[in-house]
Parts: C-alpha cells; structure tokens; sequence
C-alpha cells in the first residue's frame, strides 16, 4: 500500500479541510469546538482523559522488517517491534476516522532549523489544538527546503486523539493490559516508509516525541549526531549544550540571561555546527514560579488576546476565575505547556549555531558522591554519555526509601532508537574534530546522601558551569577520582576548593566510602546489562567503575 498516495487522497475527498489555517484561525476553532477554555491571561487550558496525561512508553511501536531491523537495539525495552501488517492496520483504521470526522486540519511544518537536513512533516488531525500544537513545536517550512536531504521524502503523520482502536480487532497485536484486555492506543513509527500513526493518546508530548524518535533515527545515517539537549550562545558566539535528564537542572541553567538559547530540548550536531529541531517549548510545569523559572512562567502567562497568544497549557489546576495553580498536581504532576521559542525573552531566532565548545552532562547524584564538576576525557564522555545518569529521591515512588540509580542512555532512552555505538562513536569523533571540552556536574548532594547532606547550592553550580563555559577550567589542576576515573579540578573559581572533592565534605568518610562502591556497582551491573554483547570499543568499556 501506497499509504502516503491513500493519505493524500482521503485528504482530498473530504469535504471540509483546513489545509495550513493561520494561526489565529487554529486558536479560535480550538476554543470554538471546546477543546480548550481561555486562561485569565490568554494561554488555553486543556485537560485530556487520565491515559493521556503523559507519553505511553509500551503503546510507542516501531515497525520491525529485515532490511532496516539491524540499524536499531531491539534490546533496548522502549524499542518495542510491531509487524508491518499491524501497522498497516492502524493506519487503514485512523484513515477511516479521519474520513468521518466533520472537519481536518492538515499542517506542514519541518523538523530541523538548518535547511540541509530539515524534514518535511504533513500532519493530519481532526482536532484544531493538535494542529496548533504542531505551529507552536514544528517550526515554518524555509524558503531553500529544496536543500534538504529530506526535501523529496516527507514524514507524513496522522493523529486522532481521542479515538480508540477496536482491542479485539488488535488482540494479539498489541500489548495486554493488566486486566487482559488489548490496548486501544497505538503511537507508531515506521522509519523506512516515513509514517507514523497516533490513535487513543491525547498528549502532546506523543506528537513532539514521535518526531523527535523519527530524527534519532534518520540523522545518524546521514553523519549527523542528534542530541537530547539544550543549547546556548554567548555574545562572541561560542555555542554550549547542556544534557541531563529530568530534575537535573537542565532548563534552569541553560537559561542564562548572558547567552542566547537556540533551544531546550532537541539539537542536531552536523558538519556544519548545531541546529535546533524545534520551533516551541514543552516545559513541565509542577511547582512553576515567577521566581524560580521567570522566562518559562512569563512565556505562558504574559497578557495578551487569546487569538495572538496560543501557549497550550494541559492538565494544570485552572480555577473558575481561569487563573492556574501550578503547585496542584492532583490532575497530573506532568502538567505540560507548549509555546514558541519567540515567548521567551533572549534567543537566537535562527536556532543555530557553530560547534559546541563546551558540552555539560548534568547528573543529580543524590548519593552525594560524584564531584560536583569534572572533565571528561572523548573516551570517558563517551561512556558517560551511554550511561545517562542520574538518582530517583526516597519518596518520589512508592517504596524508594534510599535514592536510585537510573541510567538513560544519551539522556533520553525512549527516544533514541538506534545501536548505541551509532550515537556514541560519533560524539567521540565530534569532540576530537571539534577540540570540544565535556564537563560533568552533579547539581546533586553534598556532604552526605539525601537526608543527610544538602542539594549543592545554585549559585556554586552556576558558578561551576560558568568557570566550564567561560573556559576557566581548561588549565587548571586536576586530580582523578581513582574509582569513577573522571579529573577533579582542584580550584575552579567561585568555589571554596573543599567542595569539589565529595569526601571532604562528608563527616564520615567510611560511610563515603561504602556509598562510593555500592554507587560504582550499579553503574557496573547496568554497563553488563545494557552494553556487554554490543562490541563497544575497549577505550570506552575501560572507563566504567570496576572495570
């Protein structure tokens, strides 16, 4: 089946499509057709069924067939293979609901700032706030798209939220759920014929996601390096990436009132320097402040007509005077907001920049036991990078009385499909070309685990990221930690020198030590789990503590 062709003409037989609305057109058929209310401020408010208040890792498929199944790590436990027949079948099946819905919307946008490697993207919805969605994340289709490596083969993408599959219809071919019946949600991708299918999941977060899973896959092959990461540029336009997972800081310092943000979330690293994948934001909300997060807070909640603003707010606590309360979580404490970059007060409109100078992996180590900066080698930055890691806190979960450790690979699992060498070599290989400097900082705990010690002050982080940046800790002495083999600076300034060496800052220091080789056992038994049958180079397994 010829399944961009049949799009193209159920696109066409329908007799009501809203091909590339403008803008104000989307936000006033969102509110008209009740799929959002108006905010006090102007941003839209929108609540989605209980399933969809975040992504739904085990209802994400990719499409397994024999030429292209090698390119992607089938062990990997987000890399979750349907055959071709059953997404055939989806697709056939949202089709036929599109066909049926009184109204599309069709959108064509591109995923990529630098028009050498921008992907077209065709998404039909029936619903105007996905549509709008897709303005706000995917950014406008460039002038010289001819350009692209992508320009004669676009990612066409379907997407009907609120539907369900038929689960008997797909018994057998998608996941049983815990009461033994078949999932009615699907979140598909199939990279060979450039498609993808959303049916059951109303979260935005599955149509950002899918996109950006999509160029995870398709960049490596064309020698480009995709990076789950923030970016900035300072004044003299040297450009920094900063990497980390949820609660590590990311967000917060990358936004740095002296340097210009390309973006938050998703860059691609080519030979011509780093460009960023998106056009908006999807900024987690739980607990935002005007204080803590000025930029993200103003760019939702800045005063403007409905029709001009557009950030989508979804499954926040709204009272009935259409003010937000952030710190309510009991919708959800993964309330999200989409907005454009253009919200936020300093950024780099072309959302592109030359190559990184300095790269940041950020870990919150609530063991306390990791320096809270050090340098990377190629070779360590490599396996640091494969690891991914960071701490789940006593009481975020159900039963997690001490922290633990959690490893995502290249700090974001889920959405990196391929063979961990593709991503992994090529960072080495950037970095060597490039004279790129790798830090790692811990904005964890010092003096002690969770409980015990302190969260390492900010402003001694921003400090540490700063002397990174600016080039400061280039030159200076360092020191390697024996067990985790990464180099301690012994000054960095700003920072009174005790703090940068962990166990000086613990009042017992066998305690530290127990906790040191109980931590570097974790990062053992997960190297073996994940990466001991995956022929990495021997420079790269000899950087994992105890080894």
């Amino acid at each position: 089946m010829d399944w961009k062709k049949k799009i193209s003409e159920v696109v066409k037989g329908h007799s009501d499509v809203k091909a590339n609305p403008p803008r104000d057109f989307m936000i006033r058929e969102a509110v008209g057709r009740g799929e959002c209310i108006v905010s006090r401020h102007g941003a839209l408010a929108t609540w989605t069924p209980r399933e969809s208040t975040g992504r739904s890792p085990k209802d994400t498929v990719i499409v397994r067939r024999p030429e292209s199944e090698a390119n992607i790590d089938w062990d990997s436990p987000n890399n979750i293979p349907i055959d071709e027949t059953t997404f055939d079948m989806a697709m056939a099946d949202a089709l036929d609901m599109i066909a049926e819905k009184d109204r599309i919307y069709v959108t064509d946008r591109v995923i990529g700032a630098d028009p050498a490697y921008a992907l077209p993207v065709r998404a039909v919805t029936d619903q105007a706030l996905t549509a709008l969605f897709t303005d706000n994340m995917f950014r406008p289709v460039p002038e010289e798209l001819n350009r692209s490596i992508f320009a004669d083969n676009p990612f066409n993408l379907i997407v009907v939220p609120y539907d369900k599959l038929d689960p008997e219809r797909y018994a057998g071919r998608l996941r049983v759920l815990p009461d033994g019946k078949t999932s009615d949600m699907i979140v598909a991708m199939d990279f060979d014929r450039r498609l993808g299918v959303i049916v059951g999941s109303a979260y935005g977060g599955s149509v950002k996601k899918l996109m950006f899973t999509v160029m995870n896959y398709m960049l490596p092959g064309e020698g480009i390096l995709p990076l789950h990461c923030s970016a900035n540029e300072g004044e003299s336009g040297d450009c920094a990436l900063l990497l980390g997972l949820s609660g590590t800081g990311k967000t917060t310092l990358s936004a740095d009132p002296g340097r210009a943000l390309l973006g938050d979330d998703e860059h691609g690293w080519s030979e011509r320097g780093i460009a960023n994948f998106e056009n908006g934001c999807y900024a987690k909300l739980i607990d935002l402040s005007s204080k803590k997060e000025p930029e993200i807070y103003n760019a939702i909640l800045h005063d403007d007509n409905y029709l001009e603003h557009g950030a989508i707010v979804e499954n926040a606590m709204v009272y009935p005077n259409g003010i937000f309360d952030f710190y309510d979580d009991r919708i959800t404490p993964n309330s999200r907001a989409s907005y454009p970059l253009r919200y936020l007060t300093n950024i780099k409109p072309s959302s592109v920049s030359g190559h990184p100078k300095t790269i940041l992996f950020l870990t919150a180590d609530a063991n306390g036991i990791l320096p809270p900066v050090s340098k990377l080698t190629p070779e360590q930055a490599m396996f640091w990078f494969l690891m991914g890691y960071t701490s789940k806190l006593a009481g975020t979960e159900t039963g997690i009385v001490e922290p633990v450790s959690t490893f995502s690979r290249f700090f974001g699992q889920p959405f990196m499909p391929r063979n961990p060498d593709d991503y992994a070599s090529m960072l080495g290989g950037r970095m060597r070309e490039h004279g790129t400097t790798v830090y790692l900082v811990n904005t964890g705990w010092s003096g002690g685990p969770f409980g015990v010690g302190k969260r390492m002050d900010i402003d001694l982080t921003r400090a540490m990221v700063e002397a990174a940046i600016s080039g400061a800790l280039k030159d200076v002495e360092y020191k390697q930690d024996t067990l985790f083999k990464v180099f301690v600076p012994t000054t960095c300034p700003g920072v009174p020198a005790e703090v940068l060496w962990p166990r000086n800052t613990w009042a017992d220091k066998d305690d530290y030590d127990l906790r040191a080789r109980k931590l570097s056992e974790d990062f053992l038994a997960y190297f073996n789990k994940a990466y001991r049958d995956k022929g990495l180079d021997s420079a790269i397994v000899a950087q994992c503590p105890g080894i």
